[in-house]
Order: C-alpha cells, then structure tokens, then sequence
C-alpha cells in the first residue's frame, strides 16, 4: 500500500511539472506572439501615418523594402531579402535558368546594344542579331536606363510577352518584335579547347548547379589529348554560385584527404 502510494504520488509530480512546462511553453509563446502583434500594429500604424501626413509624396515599397533590409542587417551581414522582381536573378546565379528572351546586352553610351544571342533562345527564333540596338521596351524608351535596368526588364515569367522596338545598323527604319519569353539555360562551361599541344583551357562562366560535371566532362575531353600537362580555368566574369560546386570542381584538381574549405 505504501509502495502504490509513493507510485501514485510519483506519477502526480511527473505530471504536475509537465503541466508546469507545457504551461511555460505555451506563456512564453503567447508572449512571443503579443510582442510580435504590438510591434507589426506599431509598424503598420507608423507606416500609415507617414504615407499620409509626410510632407512630400513616399514611395510605399520603397520604404518597405529599406525597412526590410535594415531589420536583416541588425541581424548578420549574410542575411538578406530577395524580392520577387529579382527572383530571376537569384535563380540564375544558382541554377543557370532564367525566364528571358536569350540575348547579352550591353550599353554603349545611351544606345543599348544586344551582344550577344544564344542559341534556339526567343531573340534568335524572333531574328534578333548581335548588334540590333534597342530602342524601346514595352513602349518604354531604354535610353536614360542602366543596363541592369534594361536586363530586368527583358526577364520574366516563360509564356509571358515582351515588345521590343529595334534598330539595326544599316537600315533606316525601325523594327519592333514581340517575344514570348521562355526557360533559358546558360551552361557554366560554354567552351574549352586547346590552346597549344600541351596547354588546354576551360571557361567556367558560374559555379551553377552541375558546374562541377560540366567541367569535369570538358577536363576528361582535354585529357583525351596526349600533350595535354596543364589547364587553364578561366574564372573571369563569374559571380559565384554554389559553394558545393565550387568544392567538386577543386576535387578534380587536388588529391583526397586534403582541406578545401571550411564553413562556421
């Protein structure tokens, strides 16, 4: 009888700080959701007030977005917002994809200058061509645009449409197109060759999901040259990318056991 009771009264004090934790979790959480509520209705109250009574006219996403980045960087330097618009950006730089129309720009004073048309893209089935200089995009004039600006405006959603009015270099009149935008993918590894009897030479134009087989497969083609003794890794223009890739592609070049990085 004894023994059952000491069980009994076991089993209550078990449950009684059970109940205790579930009970702390639960206040705490409360806490941590009326500390969050307050502050967003402060947020938003402060928000609202300066939209209407500031002296000059505010640009609402505008000051979101500086709101949004300064809160990330109180907290570390790696922690960062990626808006919607950018999101082709950030998809290129990790996957080598983008909703576009396939073509390298670049600017020449005030004239934007296609440079470039990749192969099978939307400018190349709309017969676009190295050299036609844009003049207009979505009855936008380009011309007071940075490049970035212009390049933002080209990507897009696939299966959406963009209107391009053009000039090209010996004709009097202008031409427009309209794109229908698509999936594009840029490989990391456009070319290699060799440039003498023993040297061979790769470019790596983004360390991008599968940089690492694609540079592998370009060094394993060099290889089949029996001069070749070294390799060129042209790395110039590259923005980076995944840090994994990065690692598969030095597996290629330095023996096993040896440290090539280290994160924290």
């Amino acid at each position: 009888m004894k023994i059952f009771n000491k069980i009994k009264k076991f089993k209550i004090l078990i449950l009684s700080a059970i109940v205790v934790v579930i009970s702390l979790f639960f206040i705490s959480f409360r806490d941590d959701s009326f500390e969050i509520a307050k502050n967003l209705d402060i947020f938003y109250t402060l928000f609202k007030e300066t939209n209407i009574y500031y002296v000059d006219q505010t640009d609402p996403g505008k000051l979101i977005k500086t709101g949004i980045d300064a809160m990330l960087k109180s907290l570390d330097p790696y922690t960062n917002y990626i808006p919607e618009s950018q999101m082709e950006d950030y998809k290129f730089m990790t996957t080598g994809q983008y909703g576009g129309v396939g073509a390298i720009i670049r600017k020449s004073g005030d004239i934007v200058i296609i440079e470039e048309v990749y192969e099978d893209s939307p400018a190349m089935k709309a017969g676009l061509r190295a050299g036609d200089m844009i003049i207009e995009i979505n009855n936008q004039s380009v011309k007071n645009k940075n490049i970035d600006d212009v390049s933002e405006i080209l990507k897009g959603q696939p299966n959406t449409t963009v209107n391009v009015l053009l000039k090209r270099p010996g004709e009097k009149d202008l031409f427009s197109k309209s794109l229908i935008r698509e999936e594009v993918k840029i490989k990391s590894v456009p070319h290699f060759l060799m440039l003498d009897s023993e040297t061979g030479y790769i470019k790596l134009t983004s360390f991008t999901e599968k940089a690492g087989q694609d540079v592998k497969d370009a060094l394993n083609n060099l290889k089949k040259n029996p001069g070749l003794k070294s390799v060129i890794l042209d790395l110039r223009g590259n923005p980076g990318g995944l840090l994994i890739e990065a690692v598969n592609i030095v597996n290629l070049f330095i023996g096993k056991g040896k440290e090539v990085v280290s994160t924290k």
